[in-house]
This record gives C-alpha cells, sequence and structure tokens, in this order.
C-alpha cells in the first residue's frame, strides 16, 4: 500500500493531473464568489437609485396641499 502512495506522489503525470484538478476547483470557487459579489453590488445599486427616486416623490410632495399633490405626482405615475 505504501509504493502505491508513493508512486502516485512521485509520478509527474499523477501530480500534474492533481494540480490540474485543484486548480479547477479553485477557478470555479473564485467564479461563484466573484459572481456573487457582483450580484449583491447590482442589488444595492438598484435600492440606492430606488430610494433617491423616493427621496424625489417625498421631495415633491412636502408641504403642498392634496390637489397640488395630485398634479405634480402624476408625472411620477407610470399608468
Amino acid at each position: 500500500m505504501s509504493a502505491l502512495f508513493a508512486w502516485l506522489f512521485t509520478n509527474p503525470t499523477v501530480l500534474a493531473i492533481g494540480a490540474a484538478v485543484i486548480a479547477v476547483v479553485a477557478a470555479w470557487f473564485k467564479g461563484r464568489l466573484s459572481g456573487a459579489q457582483a450580484e449583491r453590488n447590482k442589488q444595492a445599486a438598484d435600492q440606492a437609485e430606488a430610494a433617491s427616486e423616493a427621496q424625489k416623490i417625498d421631495d415633491a410632495v412636502a408641504g403642498r396641499a392634496p390637489d397640488a399633490n395630485r398634479t405634480e405626482l402624476g408625472k411620477w405615475s407610470k399608468s
């Protein structure tokens, strides 16, 4: 059994195949992590944009009569 392990750990072909497998797994793992980080960044940017739109609406509504608000907020309506 120890002869088999010695052959596996000294054979350059087996070592190269093992290193290639480890490199592929490491690249896949890094890609998964960077993709998840990119998605988190995208969602944070979308949320920040939505918050700024909400602030614009709040600023438009502040201090006006309801009829004036309906008129002003007509531009924010999507329908």
